[in-house]
């Protein structure tokens, strides 16, 4: 199993055109070999920043169909408008990656 995830601080009155954002994104991933699970975090909020902090979250069989999918045609079409949103995004995301050591 690998974790894929994103991390995103987002600036205060932009989190729900944030969430939008993903509720209403064309996604594939469904239709990528390896694909199990997508989940979109919302985490605590920064009151000295002014942020508050999402994480993407997909789960996938391997590396490899992560690493395929980031390869992909599907990729490129869902990330086209990802420069969009200005004053939305705090910095850019954060990407982690986790390979599974235990898996029940």
């Amino acid at each position: 199993m690998y974790v894929a995830m994103n991390r995103f601080r987002i600036n205060d009155g932009h989190e729900e055109a944030f969430e939008n954002v993903w509720r209403n994104r064309n996604s594939s991933l469904a239709e990528m070999p390896g694909f199990r699970s997508f989940h979109l975090l919302k985490g605590p909020r920064d009151e000295e920043a002014g942020t508050t902090l999402y994480a993407s979250h997909t789960i996938w069989e391997s590396e490899e169909d992560f690493v395929n999918w980031t390869n992909s045609e599907n990729f490129r079409a869902a990330h086209r408008n990802a420069g969009g949103n200005k004053g939305m995004y705090a910095g850019h995301p954060q990407f982690e990656g986790f390979v599974a050591v235990v898996d029940r």
